[in-house]
C-alpha cells in the first residue's frame, strides 16, 4: 500500500479536499493493481518454471521407457543368438558323434573283413592241403 496516496486520502478528507481524497485513492488503487500485476507475473514465471520441469520429467520418462524398450530388444536378440549358437553347437555334437559312430562301424567292418580274408586264406590252405592229400592218395 502506497504510504503517499493513504495520507494524500486522509489529508483530503481531514480539509474537505474531495480531489486531494480521490487522487489518493487512486495512486493506493494504482499501487495495488501493481502489486497484483507482479504477482501474477510471479505465479506466472511460477507455473512456466513448472511446466518446463513437468516436460523435462515428461521427457526423461519417455527417454527410460525408449532406453528400457532398447535394451529389452537388445537382450532378445542376444537370446535369439545364444539359442542358435547352442543348437549350432548341438548340431554339431550330433554330427561328430555320428562320425565317430561311423568310424566305428568302419572299423568293425574293416576288422571283420580281415578277419573273413583270413578265414578264407586258411579255407584255402586247408583246401590246397586235402587236394596234395588227395592227390598223394591217388598216387598211391
Amino acid at each position: 500500500m502506497d504510504i503517499i496516496g493513504k495520507a494524500k486520502e486522509v489529508a483530503g478528507r481531514i480539509i474537505g479536499d474531495e480531489d486531494l481524497a480521490r487522487q489518493g485513492r487512486l495512486e493506493q488503487a494504482h499501487d495495488e493493481q501493481l502489486a497484483e500485476a507482479e504477482a501474477a507475473r510471479t505465479r506466472a514465471e511460477h507455473a512456466a518454471a513448472q511446466a518446463e520441469v513437468e516436460a523435462q520429467l515428461e521427457e526423461n520418462r519417455l527417454e527410460r521407457a525408449r532406453l528400457a524398450a532398447e535394451a529389452e530388444r537388445d537382450a532378445a536378440e542376444r537370446a535369439a543368438e545364444h539359442r542358435a549358437a547352442a543348437e549350432k553347437a548341438a548340431a554339431a555334437q550330433r554330427h561328430a558323434e555320428a562320425q565317430r559312430a561311423a568310424s566305428q562301424e568302419q572299423q568293425q567292418a574293416l576288422a571283420e573283413h580281415q578277419r573273413l580274408v583270413e578265414a578264407a586264406r586258411r579255407a584255402e590252405e586247408d583246401a590246397d592241403k586235402a587236394r596234395r592229400i588227395a592227390d598223394a592218395y591217388k598216387e598211391d
